[in-house]
């Protein structure tokens, strides 16, 4: 069963590489081009579909036959979803990121291995989530399968962002909202890094009322260290009325978010939720505020991802 788990997941990372290579060789070297007249759904997004529904469906079941590799159904998938949700891209605009970009599309997995782990050690203080199903994992075993669920959060959320921008409501008609002049002072970035840090400090003291902090803290410490090397943040757009880099991220993560939530329901291997104050209205297994989360979750996603594939934004530009 271990060779059928990593003979699923070497072809679909070989399939996705032999699908940009074909594309570059059929002329979509010009991937800048955002709309190809006559773009068709391809083939290689049909078996990311047929992959990721065979294991939502094997992943809500409890064959006897398939008890070895129950609990590892969270890795095929998503990455079935991912190269679904490339394929859409590409039947939308011609192109998407996994043709554009694919050496740093592949980059994106272990990078976010890494940047789960990072909300994994914060989760150590606050205990918001837990998972079940994985108890008598071993460390190398748990850090192992763990580390390759968690290669997927990154590559789904910015695949997810660069299918949405094929939208032109979100794509165009988030350039032409009303400008928003931040402020500039250059004790601002470092004011809010101090405090971000201290609130991520505190969290290991006060969980039970700092936990919102875990989501929102990264993300002030990024802005913050960007503004203080006089690099470009998320926020800047703003400035000149493009509000896409805040609101399309943080789409893209709420529906991701749901599509977590929606196969984690009755999977064998499962985290589940306490988050304290809103332990109720549950949409799943997670009370409906903690949505909630997923938005700033979005921008970090993006904040990170674009580390590794440059800006999306910039590689879509507006028609």
């Amino acid at each position: 069963m271990w060779f059928l788990f990593f003979a699923i997941t070497g072809l679909l990372l070989i399939e996705g590489i032999a699908a940009a290579i074909a594309h570059g060789h059929a002329g979509l070297h010009k991937a800048d081009k955002k709309r190809i007249d006559g773009a068709t759904f391809p083939w290689w997004g049909w078996i990311g579909l047929a992959t990721c529904l065979c294991f939502w469906w094997l992943a809500w079941q409890r064959f006897a036959w398939f008890q070895p590799f129950q609990r590892h159904t969270f890795q095929p998938l998503w990455t079935g979803f991912i190269f679904f949700l490339n394929a859409l891209t590409v039947g939308r605009s011609g192109t998407c990121l996994l043709i554009r970009r694919p050496v740093r599309f592949f980059l994106l997995f272990p990078v976010s291995a890494v940047f789960w782990w990072f909300f994994e050690y914060l989760n150590r203080f606050v205990q918001n989530w837990y998972y079940t199903g994985v108890e008598d994992f071993g460390p190398a075993a748990y850090t192992l399968f763990s580390s390759l669920a968690f290669a997927t959060v990154l590559p789904a959320v910015i695949s997810m962002i660069d299918l949405l921008l094929t939208f032109p409501a979100l794509k165009t008609g988030l350039t032409r909202c009303k400008p928003l002049q931040l402020p500039t002072a250059p004790w601002i970035p470092r004011t809010v890094l101090a405090l971000s840090a201290v609130g991520l400090a505190l969290i290991g003291i006060f969980p039970d009322q700092l936990f919102a902090l875990l989501w929102v803290s990264p993300l002030f410490i990024i802005f913050s260290l960007q503004s203080m090397m006089n690099r470009p943040t998320l926020l800047r757009p703003l400035r000149f009325g493009d509000w896409r880099p805040v609101v399309v991220p943080a789409l893209a993560a709420l529906i991701c978010g749901f599509f977590w939530e929606l196969w984690n329901y009755y999977s064998l291997a499962r985290w589940t939720y306490a988050v304290p104050f809103v332990q109720r209205f549950h949409i799943f297994e997670i009370p409906v505020v903690g949505y909630g989360g997923y938005l700033p979750f979005g921008l970090e996603c993006l904040a990170v991802g674009s580390i590794v594939v440059g800006d999306v934004f910039e590689s879509r530009s507006i028609d």
